[in-house]
């Protein structure tokens, strides 16, 4: 079997959530596998990044250099190529960074690339079984991929529960010295923080979280009125910043903020991988859709087949009531 990479992201010297949730996706390719992790950086805080994934992982190889001070997919596809053996299974987040690191990698790599996998039934032989969504989420389509001479593998934030009890106790390493060449034609300019508006959806643990089946702007006071006796914030997914019905701190995704709440109620959301990928942590998520296909219901605790028009105000009438 091809050894397993996981490649981790961070910030601030924070390992992502994602980190643990590759480590459960790398189990399903195989059970007890000795995964190495991957982490890249311009200083110390690569240090902090392997010391706490470190609990996760077989190995931790840490590659310092100042062309990965900042996220550069040129940079890292490089370094990859440099260091990972001809036929590595590479487990990389499907966000926007790995949606701009993997298909070249793979290309580089001579290797299978399969992207925004949702499940993993296994191997058979050099065969490896995966599960992905088309049209949005509404069809899901089981991939064979022929992992002989490698892969590249991007996995969707959140389809893989992490176990946060994982004990391995791997041990870091410095592999900065094989870095090589990383001359890359990108350079970073500066850093744009996210838009905050009146109200920081970032900061709160319950959201209301509103989308298409909103229908019109006026319809959002059905959601603020909830809000308000949940003693929550209104969000949102992009289509309704998109009709300028919320300004864009309300939205919730890979092209807006990304919120860690505690409960999170999305009310005629569709449930996108883009969308999805802005929701961190395992917050508890109620789902409410007319649609019983709704991939939202795929990642709900609580799926509840409704009109959002209808519903929320019936909710917003009981919760007074209690």
């Amino acid at each position: 079997m091809a050894a397993i990479y996981a490649y981790i992201t961070h910030k601030d010297g924070v390992a992502d959530d994602t980190a643990l949730e590759l480590a459960a996706a790398a189990e399903k390719i195989e059970a007890g596998a000795a995964v190495t992790a991957i982490v890249t950086g311009g200083g110390d805080e690569v240090d902090r990044v392997a010391a706490a994934v470190a609990a996760g992982y077989a190995k931790v190889h840490t590659f310092k250099h100042e062309a990965l001070a900042y996220p550069n997919a040129e940079a890292v596809r490089k370094l990859l190529v440099n260091v990972l053996p001809p036929d590595a299974i590479v487990l990389l987040a499907h966000d926007t960074f790995g949606m701009d690191l993997g298909p070249g990698l793979s290309v580089k790599l001579d290797s299978v690339f399969v992207a925004d996998v949702v499940g993993i039934e296994g191997r058979d032989g050099g065969t490896l079984k995966v599960i992905r969504q088309e049209y949005s989420g509404m069809v899901s389509t089981h991939v064979n991929g022929d992992i002989s001479a490698g892969a590249v593998i991007n996995v969707r934030p959140g389809a893989f529960p992490a176990d946060e009890d994982r004990a391995v106790g791997g041990a870091v390493e410095d592999k900065s010295g094989d870095v090589g060449d990383l001359s890359v034609k990108r350079r970073f300019l500066e850093l744009v923080e996210a838009e905050v508006g009146e109200v920081d959806i970032t900061k709160s643990d319950v959201l209301v979280s509103v989308g298409r089946g909103i229908e019109d702007e006026e319809n959002i006071e059905i959601a603020e009125e909830l809000a308000e006796a949940m003693g929550a914030v209104v969000s949102c997914s992009r289509p309704i910043v998109d009709a300028k019905w919320l300004e864009k701190s309300r939205q919730v995704g890979t092209s807006g903020q990304t919120v860690k709440p505690k409960v999170y109620m999305a009310c005629g959301i569709s449930g996108s991988f883009q969308h999805l990928g802005g929701i961190k942590g395992s917050p508890f998520i109620v789902a409410i859709n007319k649609n019983p296909k709704a991939p939202i219901f795929q990642v709900a605790d609580v799926g509840i087949e409704a009109d959002i028009l209808e519903f929320l105000p019936e909710l917003t009438e009981a919760i007074k009531a209690m």
